[in-house]
């Protein structure tokens, strides 16, 4: 269950809309991984995006009770990411790969150690 998590907003104008975004993909995150305890959401506007479009980045910092897992969207040549909605989309899809995988390698080497101690205790 995620417990805490915070959504800030550099040099970006913060709205209902994006709020939502970002809370409906925060939400999403708990389908895979039951142990998010809490996390960070930074979305930002560069300085420099009069020289090449404005492209935005989006971090995440997500803590679960075995892994620390972050995601720095920074792709200032990706042109899709001029809308801040597709960069959050990708941002957090990043993020749902590594807390599948991080979930995944958490489970088995649980497994393993009930197994581990079931062997010890019978031998």
């Amino acid at each position: 269950m995620i417990s805490d998590f915070q959504i800030l907003f550099h040099k970006i104008d913060q709205s209902h809309a994006l709020v939502q975004a970002v809370q409906k993909r925060i939400n999403k995150l708990g389908r895979f991984c039951d142990q998010i305890m809490s996390g960070r959401v930074v979305l930002d506007s560069p300085h420099n995006y009069h020289l090449k479009g404005k492209v935005y980045s989006v971090s995440i910092e997500i803590h679960t009770a075995f892994k620390k897992v972050i995601v720095n969207q920074e792709q200032h040549n990706n042109h899709a990411h001029e809308d801040l909605y597709i960069a959050i989309r990708d941002a957090f899809d990043i993020a749902e790969r590594q807390l599948k995988s991080a979930d995944k390698k958490y489970r088995i080497e649980r497994i393993h150690k009930v197994q581990g101690f079931s062997d010890h205790e019978a031998a």
